[in-house]
């Protein structure tokens, strides 16, 4: 007899239908053969599955069995295929007469040896797939039901086991859809509040109108002035997600399995801090089926690099067109997928090997030459993608014993919250959402200034021979320092303001 049960394959972080089709009572040796272009945890299945029809009460036909995972053609990888496998089984070997039709539903889930069912990857993804496939609903693993259930329009079911999923389709037993909205409690990656932060008045300023505008930071300073604890702090001032960015969020984390282990941000904005010893593909992502790298799951959130200059030169250049896009295209073998990653880049280094120069306390050891090596595996054209270069001088011994507590991120947050309502109002309805990410048209729509301003920001263009793409980046942030203060228009202080965050970029580094 022959069953077919609906399930999903993951593509990066977007569902594809895939069908699970179970032909049993074949002549030939009594064995299971799985085709469909599965992987090793897929091929796998047959165990787990033979283990779990017979803890639960079922028994494995002793026929020839084949089982089609359609279409062949695509790539099938993970144990979410282990539940509807082992209902396909019991539907062909008519150990299960449905009453509620299986093709109404879509079903994934990984088996245990007794039978129950333990989360997988891409829940939220497959959610979307069972919406836009009209299914009447999905069954799916507790923990893993509970994420998929932020998705309106479709009902989702906990199996908590194989038997319970076939009393479920044969109609001995009802089992309630999964409350909307039931998701955990948010969880927040910040380690601190910005009142710990001792002094600094001009980097937590920058750190403000880059939060406030989306734009990219870099902190150049000597070891222990703060660069590290003031980076760790900026989510806590990032403004909450709104729905449609934390379903993007979730859906990345989800695909990448970071919600199965309970690490994904709930609630709040993601905080990725790498090791400088990444990969090229642990950054961008990709794999033998392309998911998401470290850029994709910062979506929506902070991208950290402490000690810039000690990443691998080509790790730091594939960065340079996923900051310009807020996407990256990944083509492999097994296929080409698109992931967002529009993040927010925050960088820290020192301004040489020693981490010295310029100190007034301590003296550089480093000789020119090791300077200038040092400077060089930043390129030029990754630093003009940088909105904001701000300088992070050490500490003073007086900052340190100063008892008064500095500005707390609420407050920050608050100043911040309203400068990206004017930006949510400015740009309704064009897909943009912060001032970092206007276009050419919107720059000359929205950050005009007269002849003046025009004048000045030509006669520092020239001082500082900056770039073009740094004279566009000037004026973004020329903009959000103007809603920060409420202004509708750019006037010179907020034009110069965002003139000195471009002047370290050519003093450091040419």
């Amino acid at each position: 007899m022959l069953a077919t049960i609906d399930s999903a394959a993951l593509l990066g972080i977007a569902a594809e239908p895939v069908q699970i089709e179970v032909n049993a009572g074949e002549s030939g040796d009594p064995r299971l053969v799985l085709v469909g272009l599965p992987d090793a945890a897929v091929k796998e299945s047959e165990d787990r599955v033979h283990s779990a029809l017979n803890n639960s009460g079922f028994e494995m036909p002793l026929t020839r069995m084949t089982i089609n995972l359609a279409p062949a053609d695509v790539r099938k990888e993970g144990p979410l295929y282990d539940l509807p496998i082992a209902l396909g089984i019991l539907i062909a070997t008519e150990q299960l007469t449905p009453v509620r039709k299986p093709h109404d539903y879509l079903i994934a889930g990984e088996l245990g040896l007794s039978g129950m069912t333990r989360p997988i990857k891409g829940a939220l993804a497959m959610a979307q797939l069972a919406r836009k496939l009209g299914k009447t609903g999905l069954l799916l693993p507790p923990r893993s039901a509970e994420e998929a259930a932020l998705v309106e329009g479709v009902r989702v079911y906990r199996v908590e086991s194989l038997d319970q999923a076939h009393r479920f389709l044969t109609g001995e037993t009802d089992l309630l859809p999964v409350r909307p909205g039931t998701e955990r409690i948010a969880n927040d990656p910040a380690t601190g509040d910005f009142s710990e932060i001792k002094g600094q008045h001009s980097l937590r300023r920058a750190v403000e109108v880059a939060v406030a505008g989306n734009h990219n930071l870099l902190m150049i300073g000597p070891p222990g002035a703060g660069k590290s604890m003031i980076a760790k702090r900026i989510a806590s001032i990032m403004p909450a997600p709104i729905l449609d960015e934390h379903l993007e969020i979730l859906s990345i984390h989800s695909a990448a399995g970071r919600t199965i282990t309970g690490d994904a941000p709930w609630g709040t904005r993601p905080f990725r801090s790498p090791h400088h010893t990444i990969s090229d593909v642990g950054l961008l992502g990709g794999g033998a089926i392309p998911g998401p790298g470290e850029i994709s799951l910062a979506h929506h959130g902070v991208l950290f690099l402490d000690e810039l200059p000690e990443f691998k030169r080509s790790a730091l250049e594939v960065l340079r067109q996923p900051l310009e896009d807020g996407h990256v295209t990944i083509s492999r073998s097994a296929g080409k997928v698109t992931l967002p990653c529009a993040f927010m880049l925050v960088a820290a280094m020192n301004p040489c090997p020693c981490g010295y120069l310029g100190d007034t306390k301590r003296e550089c050891r480093c000789a020119p030459a090791q300077i200038q090596r040092y400077r060089a595996r930043i390129s030029g054209p990754l630093l003009d993608r940088i909105d904001i270069h701000i300088d992070a001088p050490a500490l003073s011994i007086g900052d340190l014993r100063s008892a008064k507590p500095g500005e707390d991120s609420a407050t920050m947050r608050e100043r911040i919250a309203a400068a990206r309502q004017h930006q949510q109002h400015r740009f309704a309805s064009t897909g943009v959402g912060s001032n970092a990410r206007m276009t050419h048209a919107q720059i000359r729509k929205h950050c005009q200034i007269d002849t003046a301003l025009g004048d000045l920001l030509q006669q520092a263009m020239e001082q500082l021979s900056l770039s073009a793409r740094a004279y566009d980046r000037i004026l973004k942030v020329a903009r959000t320092i103007a809603d920060l203060a409420g202004a509708e228009h750019i006037a010179s202080p907020h034009l110069l303001e965002a003139i000195q965050y471009r002047s370290l970029d050519r003093k450091l580094f040419y």
